[in-house]
């Protein structure tokens, strides 16, 4: 499999950014390229909860989650799907000296594969993936900045 990834460190603390991550109604806020959430189903965040989520005309179409691992204030695993990968995503959240750090890790495959994919996923497809995720944890850390300064939800 391939990965994209990306890590920053934002003011707050591990049960903060957990439970603001976690949150559905709000998502579409940093998530890059999320329109609306469609559908939950299960005890989200609890292994085998799912969510389905539609993607902005230019971006994934229908994105299917489906959590495989969940750890209370370390972060969560999910098998994702969309029109052209299939993988696995990890969002974990760590306490840093300052706040948390937080680091999304995205490892997929290609659906459609031809002779060009080894030129093309490093070049273009894995570099725009981690422009994506780099997109949605600053969008994530502004959220959580100021919901941190606010004293809360």
């Amino acid at each position: 499999m391939r990965a994209a990834r990306a890590s920053e460190n934002f003011p707050g603390s591990v049960h903060e950014a957990q439970e603001l991550w976690c949150d559905t109604s709000r998502c579409h806020m940093w998530v890059d390229g999320l329109d609306r959430v469609l559908s939950v189903e299960g005890d989200w965040p609890r292994p085998g909860s799912t969510v389905r989520w539609q993607s902005n005309p230019a971006g994934r179409g229908h994105v299917t989650e489906r959590v495989v691992a969940y750890e209370e204030l370390g972060g969560l695993s999910t098998e994702v799907l969309d029109d052209s990968i299939t993988g696995r995503q990890a969002v974990t959240f760590a306490p840093v000296e300052d706040g948390v750090a937080v680091e999304l890790v995205l490892e997929y495959e290609l659906l459609r594969r031809s002779l060009f994919t080894v030129v093309i996923d490093p070049l273009f497809i894995r570099r725009a993936m981690a422009t994506s995720l780099a997109t949605t944890l600053a969008h994530f850390g502004a959220e959580l900045a100021e919901r941190h300064s606010a004293g809360g939800p």
